[in-house]
């Protein structure tokens, strides 16, 4: 998060003044979605990042995935993750009158950004607003997140999130 997040407020010599919005009903279980929910706060907070915390859903982001447990990483089951999750942050844009928003999704080498783009344009679509689609980890992206997690002394996970992505 704090890579794009920079780089967002720096963009093009104006840059954008970036709400950080958690939505991660997907992280599983309830202690490592916390981890991380409190490991974004205390950036914030240091930083002085205006940030929102959406509900904590896993109930109903279970619910939109099911069927699809089996899906390998990078797979339909991301897809509808990404769907579900950028559909809540276009909604919660257009609610507090945010014309534009993003993903940091895109920073993971993991995650396949067209496919977070179509997830994001048609989400921007429904709610009126516009999708920023930036792939965050090009241009070194990925490396300088790593970097800046070091620095900072981030908690960095071993798995996406969600309880299916969990390796043994």
């Amino acid at each position: 998060m704090a890579y794009p997040v920079e780089l967002l407020k720096n963009i093009d010599g104006n840059g954008y003044e970036p709400l950080v919005w958690f939505y991660n009903p997907n992280i599983y279980p309830e202690i490592e979605y916390l981890r991380r929910r409190d490991e974004l706060i205390r950036y914030c907070d240091e930083k002085s990042y205006d940030y929102l915390i959406g509900d904590y859903e896993p109930e109903r982001w279970r619910a939109y995935v099911d069927g699809l447990e089996k899906e390998p990483e990078k797979g339909l089951r991301c897809n509808k993750c990404f769907e579900f999750r950028l559909d809540k942050a276009a909604e919660k844009a257009r609610d507090l009158n945010i014309h534009f928003f993003t993903t940091t999704l895109t920073v993971s080498p993991h995650k396949v950004s067209k496919n977070v783009f179509i997830a994001g344009y048609n989400a921007a679509k429904k709610y009126g607003v516009e999708f920023i689609d930036i792939d965050f980890k090009k241009q070194d992206g990925f490396l300088k997140t790593m970097q800046l997690a070091k620095e900072n002394n981030f908690y960095r996970q071993q798995y996406c999130g969600c309880e299916f992505s969990i390796r043994a």
